[in-house]
């Protein structure tokens, strides 16, 4: 698999995480809770934390909600984001204690308001999100592109040179449309026009089934142009979920190295085993495996042998026996019902090795 030259972009740092540059590409997520409920937003925040998360976005959309951060930062173990609307008060409450701003251009108010935020920010040098949202552009962009990707990086770039001239280049972008088109042709138009580093996601991108499938096609085309910092997946639904499918994102595009690479071949009359309950138990009893591995489960030999000559350890179903390979290499013809241990020992033993 060849690599994928990033775009080179400016490194910030949200916290202690880093992003753009030679930074990994980091998965975030945002609480659903109320945030003025300190709890259940920490509660929120120990699972996101748990399921992989790099960073956490909170909503601050009231004065009950900014003055809850500083007491959910002193629990949280992710670097906080607070989301600002329409107040940029609450904005200059949440700098005092969080690790970055995100505000949307489009409804935070004037060029006053943006100028004392970024005043704010610079005070404990945080980082200013630029968040462009297709349904939020000023009028100005949107009366004359419409609700259009140009209309989002004509916002952008405006914001950006406006930050640039009160001297701030702490910033991070993101330009988000409920829809793929829009969203990939918005990145792509703003990538050459400045070398910041750029938060991805399709917005509003609904349940588990359809934001994961809006957001690979996004996501995974703009990460393989290179294109993308930070990401965050938007699920109507378990935030965990985001997590996983983030992080899947950026393995299957070949960013990440991590754990285990499952090959499985699709369900065929071929098939000579129960390959659905197979594969399951494969992913569940190898979830611990951080080791980058490739393995394949194939329900039959037709596929088997080649697919097991890029595979490190694979298992080819038979009729009452199979066959366990490593390396293109046979080491065992054993009954089906021995065949799944003896597989995942063997993954074992590989992860171990390489580790």
């Amino acid at each position: 698999m060849k690599n994928i030259n990033r775009y080179p972009t400016k490194k910030i740092y949200v916290g202690n995480v880093a992003i753009g540059g030679d930074a990994p590409i980091s998965v975030q997520s945002m609480t659903y809770s109320k945030t003025s409920d300190v709890d259940t937003t920490v509660e929120q925040i120990k699972a996101l934390h748990f399921a992989g998360a790099d960073i956490v976005r909170v909503a601050v959309p009231d004065i009950e909600a900014a003055n809850a951060l500083k007491e959910i930062k002193a629990q949280s173990s992710l670097p906080i984001v607070a989301d600002i609307h329409f107040n940029h008060k609450l904005a200059l409450i949440a700098a005092e204690v969080v690790d970055c701003i995100r505000i949307n251009p489009g409804n935070i108010g004037n060029k006053q308001r943006v100028a004392e935020v970024v005043k704010a920010c610079k005070q404990r040098n945080l980082p200013i999100r630029i968040g462009v949202n297709c349904g939020s552009l000023e009028s100005q962009f949107e009366d004359k592109y419409g609700q259009t990707a140009k209309g989002m990086v004509e916002s952008a770039d405006y914001n950006i040179k406006f930050l640039e001239d009160l001297g701030f280049e702490d910033i991070k972008i993101s330009l988000k449309a409920s829809d793929v088109q829009r969203t990939v042709e918005a990145y792509r138009l703003l990538r050459p026009m400045n070398n910041y580093p750029f938060h991805l996601g399709v917005t509003e991108a609904g349940t588990l089934f359809h934001s994961t499938i809006k957001s690979s096609i996004a996501l995974g085309s703009l990460l393989l142009d290179g294109i993308g910092d930070t990401l965050r997946v938007s699920i109507t639904g378990e935030l965990e979920k985001e997590i996983e499918v983030g992080r899947a994102i950026l393995k299957d595009a070949g960013l990440t190295k991590e754990g285990l690479n499952i090959i499985s071949c699709p369900t065929c009359g071929r098939i000579e085993a129960d390959l659905v309950s197979a594969v399951a138990q494969v992913e569940q009893r190898t979830k611990h495996i951080k080791t980058p591995l490739n393995v394949s489960v194939m329900g039959c030999v037709v596929n088997a042998l080649g697919e097991a000559k890029a595979a490190d350890v694979a298992i080819a179903y038979g009729k009452g026996v199979g066959l366990i390979i490593k390396k293109g290499e046979t080491i065992a013809k054993l009954p089906t019902e021995e065949l799944l241990d003896r597989f995942l020992e063997e993954v074992e033993a590989e992860a171990k090795k390489n580790s």
